[in-house]
């Protein structure tokens, strides 16, 4: 399973991960009910910056994550605009991109095995009704991981196009994206059947 942990020594580095995971889940559910006005606007964007800049992750990465959802924020920003107004516009997409890169720091800061670990003790109570915890927490792992890896085969769809003078088009992009993606699932999927999962 392909790591987006980064290294490091700050805060959120230092904080165990099942009580990280679930600050970060709160301060998550904050901002998402944060007003949607100009005001909630602000506090989520000061939100973000205080989640990054406080515990020492830096306003680099910060821009980085911003960065690696840019399509994402700007589909989001345009039909918010068009049904919504300017207001609810810029607040909805302030949110939902403050929410996208603060969840973000569950990943950037904790290893794939520290969380899995944190995931399998948290589902511990649902044991007794039969839940399987680790094949859970295994799921919840990879869907953490999934969509910067997604993220970053666009990303390299878009170098390799750009490197053979392609023009930009979603027809052109959409075939060899959707290539690289059924193959990462397909290499995710003999891995986690070669360790017993089915």
């Amino acid at each position: 399973m392909l790591s987006l942990y980064r290294p490091g020594h700050s805060l959120w580095h230092r904080l165990p991960a099942g009580p990280k995971t679930t600050l970060v889940t709160l301060i998550v559910l904050s901002v998402c009910l944060l007003p949607v006005t100009w005001t909630g606007a602000a506090t989520a964007a000061a939100i973000a910056v205080a989640c990054y800049l406080i515990p020492g992750m830096g306003l680099s990465e910060l821009g980085r994550q911003l960065f690696a959802v840019r399509w994402l924020i700007a589909v989001t920003a345009l039909g918010q605009f068009l049904f919504l107004g300017p207001e609810r516009a810029v607040a909805n997409t302030t949110r939902i991109s403050a929410a996208l890169v603060i969840g973000a720091l569950i990943v950037l800061s904790t290893s794939a095995t520290a969380l899995l670990n944190a995931l399998e003790r948290g589902l511990k109570p649902l044991q007794w009704c039969g839940v399987d915890r680790q094949r859970v927490a295994l799921l919840l792992v990879v869907t953490f991981t999934m969509v910067p890896v997604l993220a970053r085969l666009a990303g390299e769809v878009r170098q390799a196009q750009q490197a053979r003078g392609g023009r930009v088009s979603l027809r052109y992009f959409a075939t060899p994206f959707l290539i690289l993606a059924l193959k990462h699932a397909d290499s995710l999927g003999d891995a986690l059947s070669a360790r017993g999962v089915r």
